[in-house]
Protein backbone atom coordinates (compact mmCIF):
# COMPACT_ATOMS: atom_id res chain seq x y z
CA UNK A 1 0.00 0.00 0.00
CA UNK A 2 1.47 3.28 -1.07
CA UNK A 3 1.51 6.22 1.82
CA UNK A 4 -0.79 8.99 1.31
CA UNK A 5 0.26 12.07 -0.78
CA UNK A 6 2.44 14.39 1.42
CA UNK A 7 1.03 18.04 2.24
CA UNK A 8 2.25 19.96 -0.43
CA UNK A 9 0.90 17.39 -2.88
CA UNK A 10 -2.59 17.50 -0.81
CA UNK A 11 -2.41 21.70 -1.22
CA UNK A 12 -1.73 21.99 -5.25
CA UNK A 13 -4.57 19.06 -4.96
CA UNK A 14 -7.08 21.69 -3.60
CA UNK A 15 -5.82 24.78 -5.16
CA UNK A 16 -6.43 23.10 -8.66
CA UNK A 17 -9.94 21.50 -7.76
CA UNK A 18 -11.10 25.18 -6.26
CA UNK A 19 -9.55 26.72 -9.55
CA UNK A 20 -11.29 24.18 -12.32
CA UNK A 21 -14.52 23.88 -9.92
CA UNK A 22 -14.80 27.65 -9.89
CA UNK A 23 -14.32 28.14 -13.58
CA UNK A 24 -17.39 24.61 -14.65
CA UNK A 25 -20.26 27.08 -13.51
CA UNK A 26 -23.10 26.30 -16.10
CA UNK A 27 -20.80 23.05 -17.48
CA UNK A 28 -22.11 19.56 -17.21
CA UNK A 29 -18.97 18.40 -16.45
CA UNK A 30 -18.01 16.92 -13.22
CA UNK A 31 -14.79 16.96 -11.02
CA UNK A 32 -13.46 14.37 -9.12
CA UNK A 33 -10.88 13.91 -6.54
CA UNK A 34 -8.53 11.14 -5.40
CA UNK A 35 -9.56 7.99 -4.36
CA UNK A 36 -11.88 7.97 -7.75
CA UNK A 37 -11.86 4.84 -9.21
CA UNK A 38 -11.23 5.39 -13.34
CA UNK A 39 -11.68 2.35 -15.14
CA UNK A 40 -10.22 1.79 -18.69
CA UNK A 41 -10.86 0.03 -21.47
CA UNK A 42 -9.47 -0.18 -25.06
CA UNK A 43 -11.66 1.27 -27.44
CA UNK A 44 -12.87 -1.68 -29.37
CA UNK A 45 -14.08 -3.42 -26.26
CA UNK A 46 -17.97 -2.64 -24.98
CA UNK A 47 -18.85 -0.83 -21.62
CA UNK A 48 -19.05 -4.61 -20.15
CA UNK A 49 -17.44 -4.59 -16.72
CA UNK A 50 -15.60 -7.98 -17.67
CA UNK A 51 -13.77 -5.90 -20.14
CA UNK A 52 -12.09 -3.26 -17.94
CA UNK A 53 -8.01 -3.99 -18.29
CA UNK A 54 -7.26 -1.33 -15.72
CA UNK A 55 -8.22 0.91 -12.81
CA UNK A 56 -6.52 4.41 -12.03
CA UNK A 57 -6.84 6.90 -9.40
CA UNK A 58 -5.82 10.16 -10.57
CA UNK A 59 -5.32 12.54 -8.84
CA UNK A 60 -8.33 14.53 -10.59
CA UNK A 61 -10.32 13.98 -13.11
CA UNK A 62 -13.08 16.09 -15.29
CA UNK A 63 -15.93 14.25 -16.88
CA UNK A 64 -18.42 15.58 -18.99
CA UNK A 65 -20.05 12.93 -20.44
CA UNK A 66 -22.51 11.67 -17.19
CA UNK A 67 -23.17 8.53 -19.03
CA UNK A 68 -19.38 7.40 -18.05
CA UNK A 69 -20.71 7.49 -14.42
CA UNK A 70 -21.71 5.12 -12.24
CA UNK A 71 -21.75 4.23 -8.43
CA UNK A 72 -18.35 2.80 -8.75
CA UNK A 73 -16.44 5.61 -10.24
CA UNK A 74 -15.99 6.11 -14.16
CA UNK A 75 -16.25 3.86 -17.04
CA UNK A 76 -13.82 5.07 -19.54
CA UNK A 77 -11.58 7.71 -20.73
CA UNK A 78 -12.25 11.07 -19.08
CA UNK A 79 -11.88 13.96 -20.39
CA UNK A 80 -9.34 15.77 -18.66
CA UNK A 81 -6.82 13.67 -16.26
CA UNK A 82 -4.22 15.62 -13.84
CA UNK A 83 -1.61 13.99 -12.22
CA UNK A 84 0.51 15.80 -9.41
CA UNK A 85 4.19 14.25 -9.43
CA UNK A 86 5.37 13.66 -6.13
CA UNK A 87 9.09 12.11 -5.59
CA UNK A 88 8.17 8.46 -5.14
CA UNK A 89 6.70 8.60 -9.24
CA UNK A 90 9.10 6.42 -11.38
CA UNK A 91 9.99 7.41 -15.20
CA UNK A 92 8.64 3.89 -15.84
CA UNK A 93 5.00 4.85 -14.15
CA UNK A 94 4.92 8.50 -15.99
CA UNK A 95 5.49 6.76 -19.33
CA UNK A 96 2.86 4.36 -18.54
CA UNK A 97 0.22 6.22 -17.69
CA UNK A 98 1.49 8.91 -20.18
CA UNK A 99 0.71 6.14 -22.75
CA UNK A 100 -2.30 4.51 -21.25
CA UNK A 101 -3.67 8.04 -20.91
CA UNK A 102 -3.24 8.76 -24.82
CA UNK A 103 -4.16 4.75 -25.55
CA UNK A 104 -7.78 5.04 -24.36
CA UNK A 105 -8.25 8.47 -25.56
CA UNK A 106 -7.92 11.49 -22.65
CA UNK A 107 -8.66 13.95 -24.42
CA UNK A 108 -6.67 16.31 -22.03
CA UNK A 109 -3.61 15.28 -19.74
CA UNK A 110 -1.60 17.73 -17.47
CA UNK A 111 0.99 16.87 -15.07
CA UNK A 112 1.77 18.69 -12.58
CA UNK A 113 6.09 18.83 -10.90
CA UNK A 114 5.49 20.70 -7.69
CA UNK A 115 9.42 21.35 -7.22
CA UNK A 116 9.33 23.29 -10.71
CA UNK A 117 6.30 24.85 -10.06
CA UNK A 118 5.57 23.69 -13.03
CA UNK A 119 2.54 22.13 -15.45
CA UNK A 120 2.85 20.18 -18.53
CA UNK A 121 0.33 19.88 -21.05
CA UNK A 122 -0.81 16.99 -23.46
CA UNK A 123 -3.49 17.62 -26.04
CA UNK A 124 -4.76 14.41 -27.96
CA UNK A 125 -4.94 15.18 -31.88
CA UNK A 126 -6.45 14.12 -34.56
CA UNK A 127 -4.27 11.08 -34.65
CA UNK A 128 -4.87 9.91 -31.14
CA UNK A 129 -1.17 11.26 -30.24
CA UNK A 130 -0.64 13.27 -27.27
CA UNK A 131 0.94 17.06 -28.75
CA UNK A 132 2.68 18.46 -25.63
CA UNK A 133 2.28 22.32 -24.82
CA UNK A 134 5.64 24.14 -23.56
CA UNK A 135 5.87 23.71 -19.58
CA UNK A 136 4.01 26.54 -18.26
CA UNK A 137 5.58 28.13 -15.03
CA UNK A 138 4.42 29.42 -12.02
CA UNK A 139 4.70 33.22 -13.75
CA UNK A 140 2.18 32.32 -16.59
CA UNK A 141 -1.19 31.52 -16.96
CA UNK A 142 -2.82 28.27 -17.50
CA UNK A 143 -5.76 27.77 -19.83
CA UNK A 144 -6.86 24.57 -21.08
CA UNK A 145 -7.63 23.85 -24.77
CA UNK A 146 -10.94 21.78 -23.86
CA UNK A 147 -12.70 23.78 -21.42
CA UNK A 148 -10.73 27.50 -22.48
CA UNK A 149 -13.10 29.08 -20.19
CA UNK A 150 -10.88 27.24 -17.67
CA UNK A 151 -8.15 29.43 -17.09
CA UNK A 152 -6.02 30.29 -13.99
CA UNK A 153 -2.50 31.91 -12.81
CA UNK A 154 -0.24 29.29 -11.58
CA UNK A 155 0.94 31.57 -8.79
CA UNK A 156 -2.39 30.75 -7.48
CA UNK A 157 -1.84 26.92 -7.51
CA UNK A 158 2.08 26.91 -6.41
CA UNK A 159 1.97 29.75 -3.87
CA UNK A 160 3.09 28.76 0.21
CA UNK A 161 -0.17 30.26 1.24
Amino acid sequence: MYPAPGLEHQRISGRLFLAISTSLTGKQCELFAAPFDVRLRREDQSGDDQKVYTVVQPDLCLICNSDSLDERGCLGAPDLIIEILSPGNSKKELKDKFQLYEEVGVKEYWMVYPEQKSISMFILDEEGIYKGLRPLSEEERLTSILLPQLSFLLAAIFSPN
